[in-house]
Protein backbone atom coordinates (compact mmCIF):
# COMPACT_ATOMS: atom_id res chain seq x y z
CA UNK A 1 0.00 0.00 0.00
CA UNK A 2 1.23 3.43 -0.96
CA UNK A 3 1.87 5.63 2.09
CA UNK A 4 3.06 9.15 2.73
CA UNK A 5 6.64 8.13 3.44
CA UNK A 6 6.96 6.38 0.10
CA UNK A 7 5.32 9.37 -1.54
CA UNK A 8 7.95 11.64 0.02
CA UNK A 9 10.71 9.34 -1.20
CA UNK A 10 9.31 9.54 -4.72
CA UNK A 11 9.20 13.31 -4.41
CA UNK A 12 12.85 13.64 -3.34
CA UNK A 13 14.12 13.54 -6.91
CA UNK A 14 11.68 16.27 -7.87
CA UNK A 15 12.67 18.37 -4.86
CA UNK A 16 16.33 18.02 -5.79
CA UNK A 17 15.45 19.01 -9.33
CA UNK A 18 13.64 22.06 -8.00
CA UNK A 19 16.60 22.96 -5.80
CA UNK A 20 19.08 22.58 -8.66
CA UNK A 21 16.84 24.62 -10.95
CA UNK A 22 16.61 27.38 -8.35
CA UNK A 23 20.40 27.28 -7.96
CA UNK A 24 20.89 27.53 -11.73
CA UNK A 25 18.46 30.47 -11.89
CA UNK A 26 20.33 32.20 -9.04
CA UNK A 27 23.66 31.66 -10.82
CA UNK A 28 22.26 33.03 -14.09
CA UNK A 29 20.91 36.11 -12.30
CA UNK A 30 24.26 36.61 -10.51
CA UNK A 31 26.14 36.31 -13.81
CA UNK A 32 23.73 38.74 -15.45
CA UNK A 33 24.21 41.27 -12.66
CA UNK A 34 27.97 40.80 -12.90
CA UNK A 35 27.92 41.51 -16.63
CA UNK A 36 25.67 44.51 -16.12
CA UNK A 37 28.27 45.87 -13.73
CA UNK A 38 31.02 45.16 -16.26
CA UNK A 39 29.01 46.89 -18.99
CA UNK A 40 28.46 49.90 -16.71
CA UNK A 41 32.20 50.13 -15.96
CA UNK A 42 32.96 49.82 -19.69
CA UNK A 43 30.46 52.56 -20.55
CA UNK A 44 31.91 54.71 -17.78
CA UNK A 45 35.41 54.24 -19.15
CA UNK A 46 34.22 54.91 -22.69
CA UNK A 47 32.53 58.09 -21.49
CA UNK A 48 35.78 59.33 -19.91
CA UNK A 49 37.70 58.46 -23.08
CA UNK A 50 35.25 60.38 -25.26
CA UNK A 51 35.35 63.40 -22.94
CA UNK A 52 39.17 63.34 -23.02
CA UNK A 53 39.08 63.19 -26.83
CA UNK A 54 36.66 66.12 -26.85
CA UNK A 55 39.00 68.15 -24.62
CA UNK A 56 41.93 67.23 -26.90
CA UNK A 57 39.90 68.45 -29.87
CA UNK A 58 39.22 71.68 -27.98
CA UNK A 59 42.95 72.14 -27.35
CA UNK A 60 43.72 71.58 -31.03
CA UNK A 61 40.93 73.85 -32.31
CA UNK A 62 41.91 76.73 -29.99
CA UNK A 63 45.68 76.04 -29.95
CA UNK A 64 45.77 75.51 -26.18
CA UNK A 65 47.91 72.37 -25.92
CA UNK A 66 51.38 73.74 -26.48
CA UNK A 67 54.09 71.15 -26.01
CA UNK A 68 52.30 69.14 -23.28
CA UNK A 69 50.77 65.68 -23.79
CA UNK A 70 47.01 65.40 -23.33
CA UNK A 71 47.46 62.90 -20.45
CA UNK A 72 49.35 65.49 -18.39
CA UNK A 73 46.82 68.23 -19.07
CA UNK A 74 43.64 66.48 -17.92
CA UNK A 75 42.76 65.60 -14.32
CA UNK A 76 39.61 63.58 -13.54
CA UNK A 77 38.03 64.13 -10.12
CA UNK A 78 35.16 61.94 -8.88
CA UNK A 79 34.40 60.93 -12.50
CA UNK A 80 31.96 63.85 -12.87
CA UNK A 81 34.64 66.60 -12.98
CA UNK A 82 37.32 66.99 -15.65
CA UNK A 83 40.01 69.63 -15.08
CA UNK A 84 41.92 70.71 -18.22
CA UNK A 85 45.05 72.80 -17.63
CA UNK A 86 45.31 75.98 -19.72
CA UNK A 87 47.97 78.67 -19.86
CA UNK A 88 45.75 81.39 -21.26
CA UNK A 89 42.01 81.14 -21.45
CA UNK A 90 40.16 82.16 -24.62
CA UNK A 91 36.68 83.75 -24.30
CA UNK A 92 34.31 81.48 -22.40
CA UNK A 93 31.71 81.59 -25.19
CA UNK A 94 34.32 80.45 -27.70
CA UNK A 95 35.16 77.52 -25.41
CA UNK A 96 31.48 76.69 -25.03
CA UNK A 97 30.76 76.63 -28.76
CA UNK A 98 33.85 74.62 -29.67
CA UNK A 99 33.45 72.15 -26.81
CA UNK A 100 29.78 71.66 -27.63
CA UNK A 101 30.77 70.61 -31.16
CA UNK A 102 33.57 68.33 -29.94
CA UNK A 103 31.38 66.56 -27.36
CA UNK A 104 28.70 65.88 -29.96
CA UNK A 105 31.32 64.73 -32.44
CA UNK A 106 32.64 62.11 -30.00
CA UNK A 107 29.18 60.90 -28.97
CA UNK A 108 28.83 62.61 -25.60
CA UNK A 109 25.22 63.79 -25.56
CA UNK A 110 24.61 64.69 -21.95
CA UNK A 111 24.48 68.20 -20.48
CA UNK A 112 27.65 69.82 -19.20
CA UNK A 113 28.55 72.82 -17.06
CA UNK A 114 31.89 74.47 -17.79
CA UNK A 115 33.90 77.12 -15.97
CA UNK A 116 37.31 78.75 -16.24
CA UNK A 117 39.41 78.84 -13.06
CA UNK A 118 41.82 81.75 -12.63
CA UNK A 119 44.88 80.75 -10.59
CA UNK A 120 45.50 84.37 -9.52
CA UNK A 121 42.02 85.16 -8.20
CA UNK A 122 41.43 81.57 -6.99
CA UNK A 123 37.90 81.58 -8.40
CA UNK A 124 35.98 81.01 -11.57
CA UNK A 125 36.11 83.88 -14.04
CA UNK A 126 33.21 82.60 -16.12
CA UNK A 127 30.65 79.77 -16.26
CA UNK A 128 28.44 78.38 -19.05
CA UNK A 129 25.96 75.60 -19.58
CA UNK A 130 26.13 73.30 -22.61
CA UNK A 131 22.75 71.99 -23.71
CA UNK A 132 23.08 68.75 -25.72
CA UNK A 133 20.36 66.49 -27.27
CA UNK A 134 20.12 64.05 -24.33
CA UNK A 135 20.33 66.75 -21.68
CA UNK A 136 18.53 66.69 -18.34
CA UNK A 137 16.95 70.10 -17.77
CA UNK A 138 16.05 69.74 -14.10
CA UNK A 139 17.60 72.77 -12.36
CA UNK A 140 20.59 72.72 -14.72
CA UNK A 141 21.00 76.50 -14.57
CA UNK A 142 21.14 76.44 -10.78
CA UNK A 143 23.94 73.90 -10.50
CA UNK A 144 26.95 75.27 -8.65
CA UNK A 145 30.37 73.93 -9.59
CA UNK A 146 32.64 73.43 -6.57
CA UNK A 147 36.02 75.15 -6.69
CA UNK A 148 39.10 72.91 -6.91
CA UNK A 149 42.02 75.08 -5.83
CA UNK A 150 45.10 74.58 -7.98
CA UNK A 151 48.27 76.63 -8.59
CA UNK A 152 47.43 76.81 -12.29
CA UNK A 153 44.49 77.96 -14.37
CA UNK A 154 42.20 75.30 -15.79
CA UNK A 155 38.97 74.65 -17.63
CA UNK A 156 36.56 72.46 -15.65
CA UNK A 157 33.84 70.29 -17.18
CA UNK A 158 31.10 69.07 -14.86
CA UNK A 159 28.61 66.41 -16.00
CA UNK A 160 25.82 66.50 -13.38
CA UNK A 161 23.87 63.66 -14.97
CA UNK A 162 26.69 61.40 -16.10
CA UNK A 163 25.32 58.38 -14.20
CA UNK A 164 21.84 58.68 -15.70
CA UNK A 165 23.31 59.14 -19.16
CA UNK A 166 25.42 55.98 -18.86
CA UNK A 167 22.42 54.02 -17.63
CA UNK A 168 20.46 55.30 -20.61
CA UNK A 169 23.21 54.03 -22.90
CA UNK A 170 22.72 50.64 -21.22
CA UNK A 171 18.96 50.49 -21.85
CA UNK A 172 19.33 47.49 -24.17
CA UNK A 173 21.28 45.50 -21.58
CA UNK A 174 18.98 46.53 -18.74
CA UNK A 175 15.77 45.70 -20.66
CA UNK A 176 17.13 42.38 -21.93
CA UNK A 177 18.27 41.48 -18.41
CA UNK A 178 14.86 42.43 -17.04
CA UNK A 179 13.12 40.24 -19.62
CA UNK A 180 15.48 37.36 -18.82
CA UNK A 181 14.82 37.85 -15.11
CA UNK A 182 11.05 37.72 -15.67
CA UNK A 183 11.43 34.59 -17.79
CA UNK A 184 13.53 32.94 -15.09
CA UNK A 185 11.05 33.92 -12.38
CA UNK A 186 8.22 32.53 -14.50
CA UNK A 187 10.21 29.36 -15.11
CA UNK A 188 10.92 28.97 -11.39
CA UNK A 189 7.28 29.60 -10.53
CA UNK A 190 6.19 26.99 -13.08
CA UNK A 191 8.57 24.40 -11.65
CA UNK A 192 7.35 25.14 -8.11
CA UNK A 193 3.72 24.92 -9.25
CA UNK A 194 4.36 21.59 -10.99
CA UNK A 195 6.10 20.26 -7.90
CA UNK A 196 3.25 21.37 -5.66
CA UNK A 197 0.70 19.92 -8.07
CA UNK A 198 2.55 16.62 -8.16
CA UNK A 199 2.73 16.56 -4.36
CA UNK A 200 -1.03 17.23 -4.12
CA UNK A 201 -1.73 14.53 -6.69
CA UNK A 202 0.40 12.07 -4.77
CA UNK A 203 -1.34 13.05 -1.54
CA UNK A 204 -4.73 12.58 -3.15
CA UNK A 205 -3.68 9.21 -4.56
CA UNK A 206 -2.37 8.16 -1.16
CA UNK A 207 -5.63 9.23 0.49
CA UNK A 208 -7.74 7.29 -2.03
CA UNK A 209 -5.60 4.19 -1.51
CA UNK A 210 -5.91 4.51 2.27
CA UNK A 211 -9.63 5.14 2.00
CA UNK A 212 -10.08 2.05 -0.19
CA UNK A 213 -7.99 -0.07 2.14
CA UNK A 214 -9.76 1.10 5.30
CA UNK A 215 -13.26 0.49 3.93
CA UNK A 216 -12.56 -2.63 1.88
CA UNK A 217 -12.06 -4.93 4.87
CA UNK A 218 -15.13 -3.77 6.90
CA UNK A 219 -17.33 -4.02 3.80
CA UNK A 220 -16.05 -7.54 3.10
CA UNK A 221 -16.71 -8.57 6.73
CA UNK A 222 -20.22 -7.07 6.62
CA UNK A 223 -20.92 -8.92 3.34
CA UNK A 224 -19.82 -12.25 4.84
CA UNK A 225 -21.83 -11.65 8.02
CA UNK A 226 -24.90 -10.66 6.00
CA UNK A 227 -24.61 -13.82 3.89
CA UNK A 228 -24.48 -15.92 7.06
CA UNK A 229 -27.53 -14.16 8.51
CA UNK A 230 -29.46 -14.86 5.30
CA UNK A 231 -29.07 -18.63 5.74
CA UNK A 232 -32.40 -20.25 6.76
CA UNK A 233 -30.71 -22.32 9.48
CA UNK A 234 -29.48 -19.24 11.32
CA UNK A 235 -32.83 -18.99 13.15
CA UNK A 236 -32.05 -22.22 15.00
CA UNK A 237 -28.64 -20.83 16.10
CA UNK A 238 -29.32 -17.71 18.23
CA UNK A 239 -25.73 -17.50 19.49
CA UNK A 240 -24.37 -17.45 15.96
CA UNK A 241 -27.08 -14.97 14.92
CA UNK A 242 -26.14 -12.62 17.77
CA UNK A 243 -22.43 -12.99 16.97
CA UNK A 244 -22.74 -12.05 13.29
CA UNK A 245 -25.25 -9.29 14.01
CA UNK A 246 -22.70 -7.88 16.46
CA UNK A 247 -20.00 -8.08 13.79
CA UNK A 248 -22.15 -6.03 11.42
CA UNK A 249 -22.85 -3.49 14.15
CA UNK A 250 -19.15 -3.25 15.07
CA UNK A 251 -17.97 -2.79 11.48
CA UNK A 252 -20.74 -0.29 10.77
CA UNK A 253 -19.76 1.73 13.84
CA UNK A 254 -16.15 1.68 12.69
CA UNK A 255 -17.09 2.99 9.24
CA UNK A 256 -19.33 5.66 10.77
CA UNK A 257 -16.44 6.87 12.93
CA UNK A 258 -14.17 7.11 9.90
CA UNK A 259 -16.79 9.01 7.91
CA UNK A 260 -17.33 11.34 10.86
CA UNK A 261 -13.60 11.96 11.02
CA UNK A 262 -13.52 12.83 7.33
CA UNK A 263 -16.37 15.27 7.83
CA UNK A 264 -14.58 16.82 10.80
CA UNK A 265 -11.35 17.35 8.89
CA UNK A 266 -13.26 18.80 5.93
CA UNK A 267 -15.00 21.17 8.35
CA UNK A 268 -11.69 22.35 9.76
CA UNK A 269 -10.39 23.12 6.26
CA UNK A 270 -12.06 26.50 6.48
CA UNK A 271 -9.67 29.42 6.70
CA UNK A 272 -11.21 30.48 9.98
CA UNK A 273 -12.74 27.78 12.15
CA UNK A 274 -15.92 29.15 13.75
CA UNK A 275 -15.97 28.57 17.50
CA UNK A 276 -18.99 28.58 19.80
CA UNK A 277 -17.55 29.76 23.09
CA UNK A 278 -19.05 28.83 26.44
CA UNK A 279 -17.83 28.33 29.97
CA UNK A 280 -17.59 24.77 31.26
CA UNK A 281 -15.57 22.55 33.57
CA UNK A 282 -12.80 20.85 31.58
CA UNK A 283 -12.65 17.96 34.08
CA UNK A 284 -16.31 17.19 33.46
CA UNK A 285 -15.74 17.38 29.70
CA UNK A 286 -12.93 14.82 29.91
CA UNK A 287 -15.13 12.55 32.00
CA UNK A 288 -17.84 12.81 29.34
CA UNK A 289 -15.33 11.77 26.67
CA UNK A 290 -14.39 8.75 28.79
CA UNK A 291 -18.05 7.83 29.22
CA UNK A 292 -18.68 8.13 25.48
CA UNK A 293 -15.80 5.73 24.81
CA UNK A 294 -16.80 3.28 27.55
CA UNK A 295 -17.81 0.48 25.14
CA UNK A 296 -14.41 0.66 23.42
CA UNK A 297 -12.62 0.90 26.78
CA UNK A 298 -14.39 -2.26 28.01
CA UNK A 299 -13.81 -4.11 24.75
CA UNK A 300 -10.05 -3.43 24.82
CA UNK A 301 -9.77 -3.96 28.62
CA UNK A 302 -8.24 -0.50 29.04
CA UNK A 303 -6.77 0.46 32.42
CA UNK A 304 -7.67 4.14 32.53
CA UNK A 305 -6.97 6.45 35.45
CA UNK A 306 -7.54 10.16 35.89
CA UNK A 307 -5.86 12.84 37.98
CA UNK A 308 -7.80 16.08 37.80
CA UNK A 309 -6.70 19.41 39.23
CA UNK A 310 -8.59 20.52 42.30
CA UNK A 311 -8.17 24.15 41.31
CA UNK A 312 -10.56 25.97 39.07
CA UNK A 313 -10.76 24.00 35.79
CA UNK A 314 -13.44 26.19 34.22
CA UNK A 315 -12.46 27.45 30.77
CA UNK A 316 -14.16 29.43 28.03
CA UNK A 317 -13.88 27.52 24.77
CA UNK A 318 -15.79 25.52 22.18
CA UNK A 319 -17.06 22.58 24.19
CA UNK A 320 -17.97 20.28 21.31
CA UNK A 321 -14.69 20.78 19.50
CA UNK A 322 -12.60 20.13 22.61
CA UNK A 323 -14.67 17.03 23.34
CA UNK A 324 -13.67 15.69 19.92
CA UNK A 325 -10.04 16.52 20.67
CA UNK A 326 -10.07 14.50 23.90
CA UNK A 327 -11.90 11.60 22.22
CA UNK A 328 -9.35 11.50 19.41
CA UNK A 329 -6.42 11.41 21.84
CA UNK A 330 -7.98 8.66 23.94
CA UNK A 331 -8.83 6.63 20.82
CA UNK A 332 -5.25 6.94 19.62
CA UNK A 333 -3.93 5.85 23.01
CA UNK A 334 -6.12 2.75 22.83
CA UNK A 335 -5.39 2.04 19.19
CA UNK A 336 -1.61 2.19 19.54
CA UNK A 337 -1.40 -0.04 22.64
CA UNK A 338 -1.54 -3.83 22.91
CA UNK A 339 -2.73 -3.77 26.56
CA UNK A 340 -3.72 -0.12 26.98
CA UNK A 341 -2.79 1.66 30.19
CA UNK A 342 -3.86 5.30 29.97
CA UNK A 343 -3.58 8.18 32.40
CA UNK A 344 -5.34 11.51 31.89
CA UNK A 345 -4.28 14.49 34.00
CA UNK A 346 -5.23 18.15 34.21
CA UNK A 347 -3.22 21.02 35.70
CA UNK A 348 -3.97 24.69 36.24
CA UNK A 349 -1.14 27.00 35.22
CA UNK A 350 -1.63 30.78 35.40
CA UNK A 351 -4.18 31.60 32.70
CA UNK A 352 -4.01 28.19 31.01
CA UNK A 353 -5.33 24.70 31.57
CA UNK A 354 -3.03 21.80 30.76
CA UNK A 355 -4.35 18.38 29.75
CA UNK A 356 -2.03 15.37 29.51
CA UNK A 357 -2.90 12.02 27.94
CA UNK A 358 -0.28 9.34 28.65
CA UNK A 359 -0.24 5.80 27.24
CA UNK A 360 1.98 2.74 27.17
CA UNK A 361 1.74 2.22 23.42
CA UNK A 362 4.34 1.57 20.76
CA UNK A 363 5.69 5.12 21.01
CA UNK A 364 7.01 7.46 18.35
CA UNK A 365 10.58 8.19 17.32
CA UNK A 366 11.62 11.83 17.66
CA UNK A 367 11.96 12.34 13.88
CA UNK A 368 8.19 11.90 13.59
CA UNK A 369 7.24 14.49 16.23
CA UNK A 370 6.57 17.36 13.82
CA UNK A 371 5.16 15.20 11.02
CA UNK A 372 2.49 13.38 13.02
CA UNK A 373 0.32 16.51 12.95
CA UNK A 374 0.46 16.67 9.14
CA UNK A 375 -2.53 15.53 7.16
CA UNK A 376 -2.43 11.89 5.98
CA UNK A 377 0.77 11.21 7.90
CA UNK A 378 0.91 7.86 9.65
CA UNK A 379 3.87 6.44 11.54
CA UNK A 380 5.04 3.23 9.92
CA UNK A 381 7.16 0.30 10.96
CA UNK A 382 9.45 0.12 7.96
CA UNK A 383 7.12 0.12 4.95
CA UNK A 384 4.12 -1.25 6.88
CA UNK A 385 1.40 0.75 8.59
CA UNK A 386 0.94 -0.76 12.03
CA UNK A 387 -2.52 0.75 12.57
CA UNK A 388 -5.58 1.62 10.58
CA UNK A 389 -6.72 5.12 9.76
CA UNK A 390 -6.31 7.96 7.30
CA UNK A 391 -3.71 9.94 9.19
CA UNK A 392 -6.26 12.69 9.88
CA UNK A 393 -6.90 12.46 13.63
CA UNK A 394 -3.93 14.39 14.99
CA UNK A 395 -4.17 16.91 12.17
CA UNK A 396 -7.76 17.52 13.25
CA UNK A 397 -6.71 17.81 16.90
CA UNK A 398 -4.00 20.37 16.13
CA UNK A 399 -6.35 22.53 14.07
CA UNK A 400 -8.83 22.68 16.95
CA UNK A 401 -6.09 23.49 19.47
CA UNK A 402 -4.63 26.17 17.18
CA UNK A 403 -8.07 27.71 16.73
CA UNK A 404 -8.16 28.15 20.52
CA UNK A 405 -4.69 29.81 20.50
CA UNK A 406 -3.39 26.78 22.35
CA UNK A 407 -0.44 24.46 21.94
CA UNK A 408 -0.07 20.70 21.61
CA UNK A 409 3.18 18.84 22.21
CA UNK A 410 4.25 15.21 22.22
CA UNK A 411 6.86 13.36 24.24
CA UNK A 412 7.49 9.78 23.24
CA UNK A 413 10.02 7.01 22.97
CA UNK A 414 9.78 4.01 20.76
CA UNK A 415 8.36 1.06 22.72
CA UNK A 416 7.71 3.09 25.87
CA UNK A 417 4.51 4.99 25.09
CA UNK A 418 3.60 8.60 24.38
CA UNK A 419 2.41 11.67 26.25
CA UNK A 420 0.36 14.34 24.49
CA UNK A 421 0.13 17.67 26.29
CA UNK A 422 -2.44 20.30 25.43
CA UNK A 423 -2.24 23.87 26.75
CA UNK A 424 -5.48 25.83 26.35
CA UNK A 425 -6.14 29.44 27.49
CA UNK A 426 -8.87 29.57 30.14
CA UNK A 427 -10.42 32.60 28.45
CA UNK A 428 -10.18 32.91 24.69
Amino acid sequence: MINLQRMVIRSKALRWGLLISALVVAIIIAVQLFWLQKVYLFEEKQFSTNVSKSIKGLYEDLNLMGEHSIEKLIEISDNDFYLAKIDEAPPIDSIRNTLSYELADFGVFTDCNIAVYDAQTKKYSGERYIDLPDTYHSNSDNISIPVFKRNYSYLILFFPHRGQYILKEMYFWIISSGILLLVLIGFSGSIFYLYRQKFLNETQKDFVNNFTHEFKTPLAVIKIAADVLQQPSIIQKPDKFTKYAGIITEQTDYMQRQVQRLLEIAYTDRKTLPLVLEQFDANQLIQKAINDLQPLILEKSVQLTTSFTQNNAVIKADKNHLLLVIINLIENAIKYSQQPVIKISTFAEDLHLIVKVEDNGMGINSEHYKKIFDRFYRVTDGEIHTTKGFGLGLNFVKKIVDAHNGKIEVESKRGEGSTFTIKIPKNL
